[in-house]
């Protein structure tokens, strides 16, 4: 048993003298690798807690999360509203439908009005880039960027760190390929930030069209595959497309679309990781995406809790010690 996988089954909460200095959570280039590691730790702790279906945490007790998701979501909602439930918090969602947006109220003066009535954290997810540090600008309590355009999802990097930290037992010394939709992948970018940041090695593989400039790409699949231990699998971001692509779904899913046959490329037991939402005969063959031998996906999806845990537990332990 590694040291890793000790302090996994531990039953104690091995931190309770984490810090990160961080007032707010918008991207992954404003942590370094010690604050990563910090939330990884305790999200290790959550995961084995959510596991034992433990009764909800009383940690947030009192405390209001704000869920304003301006842009359409399923993973990242419900697991930050899980994450929050679990640990005691009071939960509120907000979205455009249901909000005065819609007549025609600006984003500033819907955070504003937030701010006004004192909530304990805001996670914002807004498809304009830079819109998690406006809203830090404007709200007291800290906030949690959950998607700003194709900018950064820094929790969503975190599960990814978390779910191959746990696989592999190790992040340093790892080589990821990402495949697809690359230049408009908010989920890239903050990976892209945290592997630099944790020693690990990435590929990114995709069309030219869909590969961003200054980013070492290639466009061709077996060597971007080449003594990958992992394969995260992006899909093209249609609703943020300003012009037509030059292929077809058929044609990308013929030079880029995931396989068995294809993930053998890679090492002998690389793993697949997929953030969501997937669109199975695209860039992923459906028989793939669910082989539990060799897909993280599902995983992903439930580190996703406990490290949205961590991060909430976190940014709000300097307003518990006020208290």
């Amino acid at each position: 048993m590694t040291i890793l996988q000790a302090g996994m089954n531990s039953e104690k909460k091995p931190v309770s003298k984490l810090r990160i200095p961080q007032h707010d959570l918008l991207g992954i280039d404003m942590l370094d690798a010690s604050d990563i590691t910090t939330i990884l730790d305790l999200a290790e702790y959550y995961v084995v807690q959510n596991r034992r279906r433990s009764l909800t945490n009383v940690l947030l007790k009192g405390m209001v999360i704000v869920n304003l998701f301006l842009e359409n979501s399923t993973r990242t909602r419900l697991s930050f509203d899980m994450a929050a439930k679990r640990l005691g918090a009071d939960v509120i969602n907000m979205t455009t439908d249901g909000s005065s947006i819609l007549k025609g109220e600006s984003l500033t003066d819907t955070l504003k009005t937030i701010n006004a009535m004192r909530p304990d954290v805001v996670i914002i997810r807004h498809r304009g880039e830079g819109s998690a540090e406006d809203a830090a600008k404007l709200i007291d309590a800290p906030v949690i960027n959950a998607g700003d355009g194709t900018r950064e999802h820094p929790t969503q990097a975190l599960l990814d760190a978390l779910t191959l930290r746990r696989h592999f037992s190790k992040l340093e010394g790892l080589h990821v390929a990402i495949v697809g939709d690359i230049l408009h992948s908010r989920v890239a970018h903050s990976n892209l930030h945290l592997f630099k940041k944790m020693g690990v090695t990435q590929s990114c593989i995709g069309p030219r069209e869909l590969l961003p400039l200054g980013v070492d790409g290639t466009q061709d699949l077996g060597a971007g595959l080449k003594n990958a231990d992992a394969v995260m699998v992006l899909r093209i971001q249609k609703e943020r497309l300003s012009e037509k692509l030059s292929f077809t779904e058929e044609d990308y899913f013929k030079a880029y679309g995931l396989t068995t046959e294809r993930l053998s490329l890679a090492k002998e037991n690389a793993v697949v990781l997929h953030p969501g939402p997937m669109n199975r005969g695209v860039e992923i063959d459906a028989a793939l995406a669910d082989d539990p031998t060799r897909s993280l996906i599902t995983t992903q999806v439930e580190m996703g809790v406990a490290v949205r845990m961590a991060c909430l537990d976190l940014l709000t332990r300097g307003a518990r010690i006020a208290c």
